[in-house]
């Protein structure tokens, strides 16, 4: 059974951090893009980072030099460190896993809160 549990969302002040971590169960790790996706109300999913098994990662301009991806293969946790938070930043931040070979599956975290306050 797959699992990627979600943590670390809350209530943060613009100009504050916060910390996501996504812990996966029930994949080969290594076989998945691992990525962040967040929602905001009446809006689309939009992709914010992802992170391949060697490294590689991949951002959404509007986070560019405030978020970092992160990922431990020996823990199977992906981490999304957040800086300079903006109220624009608030949404449901979701853990992703895609899997790079063929059949491409997606996987889904629950979601966690993250609310940015001006």
């Amino acid at each position: 059974q797959v699992q990627l549990v979600e943590s670390g969302g809350g209530m943060v002040q613009a100009g504050g951090s916060l910390r996501l971590s996504c812990a996966a169960s029930g994949i080969i790790f290594s076989n998945y893009i691992m990525g962040w996706y967040r929602q905001a109300p009446g809006q689309q999913r939009e992709l914010v980072a992802d992170i391949t098994s060697g490294g590689s990662t991949n951002y959404a301009d509007s986070v560019k030099g405030r978020f970092a991806i992160s990922r431990d293969g020996a823990k199977n946790t992906v981490d999304l460190q957040m800086n300079s938070l903006k109220p624009e930043d608030t949404a449901v931040y979701f853990c992703n896993a895609q899997r790079i070979r063929w059949p491409v599956i997606n996987y889904w975290g629950q979601g966690t809160q993250v609310t940015v306050s001006s």
